[in-house]
């Protein structure tokens, strides 16, 4: 199983940039993708994650820091995950990640059992 992040880059306070993970080996569809950041000298956390459409109900959830400013979203047919990010500030920059098969519920820190972790596309928000 492979998941492979990009969409990164730089842009300016205010912006949008929309971040895919694209999965290969495995349907995506079956299983719960989530988004997580890390920023230089701090620990990573959990930014988003989609619940199985065919296993579960296919919700989503958000940590409070990005609701109503990113959206997570899916492509059955592109096997792919997106998160739209909107608004974006400063505290936004980080190596983003997409990793899978873990739990998603209301609350990020139960956003445990994460596996088959991308590369990390890198996102700078800066003027």
């Amino acid at each position: 199983w492979q998941l492979q992040a990009s969409g990164g880059g730089l842009v300016q306070p205010g912006g949008s940039l929309r971040l895919s993970c694209t999965a290969s080996g495995f349907d995506s569809d079956y299983f719960s993708i989530g988004w997580f950041r890390q920023a230089p000298g701090k620990e990573r956390e959990g930014v988003s994650c989609i619940n199985s459409p065919r296993n579960g109900d296919g919700s989503s959830h958000y940590v409070d820091s990005v609701k109503d400013r990113f959206t997570i979203s899916r492509d059955s047919a592109k096997n792919t995950v997106y998160l739209q990010m909107d608004n974006l500030k400063s505290e936004d920059t980080a190596l983003y990640y997409c990793a899978t098969n873990g739990r998603c519920g209301p609350r990020s820190s139960g956003w445990l059992g994460y596996e088959s972790w991308g590369q990390g596309t890198q996102v700078t928000v800066s003027s």
